[in-house]
């Protein structure tokens, strides 16, 4: 998962990109970009690994000049945690283009293919994004000329979509013209765009959720549409147009669960609200269903389930409480690349308050469980705190099959939900009892008086079933084989080693 925004203002754009990307920087810690073009026409890039605020220091931040930019904050899912892959990508013909791209291409593999022999371009990262910007290049070169205007753009983007499968929400810059905005036909990823008045004139912005908009005080126009393409010039004029032949409005359903900072609304659709309907649902489950519960306090494990597991205990009329304490500068560990960071750093993210588990019947409630070793660990640190009783309550249904768009859940084998029941999950995860929010409910939580244009969610994760319909079992042995934690840990120690023949030199 990664965070993308596209700034064209009538002044300065670096602080406002940096400011976008801090954010949204819950959507990707691995990496961090900013690409700016001043009005000659000349770009300048600041990209590296770490967190927003570790690569951009004031010396980055003042070569960073021009009107219009481009930015990016990266988790990998693929390739490797190296530098090169951070984002945005830049190819010099035509025009000079760089890109940002949040999702994942699920023909990747025959595209590189193509480019190669077809275009004649060549792709120097295992990225995708890097892909993707190679494709849209060779369609605009195809067909544009020193002239290039908005239709042109459009008609390149037309062939993107017929050229690229999968998930995809892309900003671009095109130096010296302006930015470009679009979204896979599927609208599988968020995008959205909105305005705000200067004192010289109109400002837009593009980005992955709407806080980033809010916060820098843009008024949300509207999400960018399956299919639809933005042009926004570097002097403030904007064009819009459906760029897919055949479109389906089916958006991913885990960011409501996980990804989404609650206070962003995405395709018409409050996160905060949504969130707080599954811990409605999921309170009604369990009367349904657990008829003799004896909870004595509802704990979420924070932050993302905090909406949820208190609007559970007010519909139970059980005590909501702070029970675990987080460390604010430890990163997310789902999406931490390696099982062995991910196990390490529970403890140094979570602190549990002893006096709100000793002696209770405690219900633990989180978003979603992926892996369960996090779930196992937090029900553990429970326990040492002198819980009698611990119950494990998730947001989401099992997750029991890999995500092929964009999110970091590659392989079913190292997903705690394969071919086990709530029984056997339970059990390994070492909780008293367990309960699971039902697909039905889930769904019923995000589309409740939303977006009607909505045909259905992508929840892929939850049923096996991938929208895009060209995903095949051989596709999925092929990400497991890139994906898996083995495969993380043999690319990390290969960066580590070449980290160290620099330091030595």
């Amino acid at each position: 998962m990664c965070g993308i925004v596209g700034v064209v203002a009538r002044s300065e754009v670096n602080q406002a990109i940096y400011d976008a990307l801090t954010v949204l920087q819950h959507r990707g810690q691995d990496a961090a970009g900013i690409v700016t073009c001043d009005l000659s026409g000349r770009f300048y890039m600041r990209k590296d690994n770490g967190l927003v605020r570790d690569v951009f220091d004031t010396q980055h931040m003042l070569r960073l000049r021009g009107n219009i930019g481009i930015g990016h904050v990266r988790y990998p899912t693929a390739g490797s945690s190296s530098s090169s892959e951070a984002q945005p990508f830049y190819v010099n013909s035509p025009y000079g283009i760089s890109l940002a791209h949040n999702g994942n291409l699920t023909n990747s593999a025959d595209l590189k293919k193509d480019v190669f022999r077809d275009d004649m371009r060549h792709i120097n990262t295992d990225s995708d994004s890097e892909i993707l910007l190679n494709v849209f290049a060779h369609e605009l070169q195809s067909r544009g000329n020193l002239n290039l205007t908005h239709d042109v753009i459009f008609e390149a983007i037309k062939a993107v979509h017929k050229r690229c499968q999968g998930a995809y929400a892309v900003v671009s810059m095109i130096t010296g013209f302006g930015i470009v905005g679009f979204r896979d036909p599927w609208g599988i990823r968020p995008l959205i765009y909105g305005k705000r008045e200067s004192e010289n004139g109109v400002e837009y912005m593009i980005a992955s959720e709407s806080v980033a908009l809010d916060v820098l005080g843009f008024e949300t126009i509207c999400d960018v549409a399956p299919g639809e393409a933005i042009v926004i010039t570097a002097d403030g004029q904007l064009f819009q147009q459906q760029c897919a032949e055949q479109t389906h409005y089916t958006p991913c359903i885990f960011e409501h669960v996980y990804f989404a900072r609650p206070d962003s609304i995405m395709d018409g659709i409050s996160v905060y609200k949504a969130r707080l309907r599954m811990g409605e649902y999921l309170a009604q489950k369990i009367i349904r269903e657990w008829k003799d519960y004896e909870i004595d306090v509802v704990i979420p494990i924070p932050d993302t389930s905090r909406t949820t597991a208190l609007q559970l205990a007010n519909t139970l009329n059980i005590k909501y409480r702070e029970g675990f304490i987080k460390n604010r500068y430890i990163g997310r560990t789902f999406i931490m690349p390696g099982q062995k960071q991910r196990k390490k750093s529970v403890k140094q993210k979570l602190n549990a308050i002893e006096l709100e588990f000793k002696g209770k019947n405690v219900l633990l409630v989180d978003d979603s469980i992926v892996r369960g070793t996090t779930s196992k660990q937090i029900i553990q640190m429970a326990r040492e705190a002198g819980a009698k009783q611990v119950y494990f309550a998730s947001a989401a249904p099992p997750v029991r099959f890999p995500n092929v768009y964009g999110i970091d859940m590659p392989t079913s084998d190292e997903l705690i939900g394969y071919q086990r029941d709530d029984v056997q999950i339970a059990e390994a995860i070492g909780a008293d009892r367990l309960i699971y929010q039902d697909i039905d409910d889930l769904i019923r939580a995000a589309s409740y008086r939303s977006n009607s244009q909505i045909e259905k969610f992508d929840a892929s994760c939850f049923t096996g079933e991938y929208v895009t319909g060209d995903v095949t079992p051989e596709y999925l042995e092929h990400i497991q084989n890139l994906r898996n934690d083995s495969a993380k840990q043999m690319l990390a120690s290969q960066a580590h080693q070449v980290l160290e023949m620099h330091n030595n030199r």
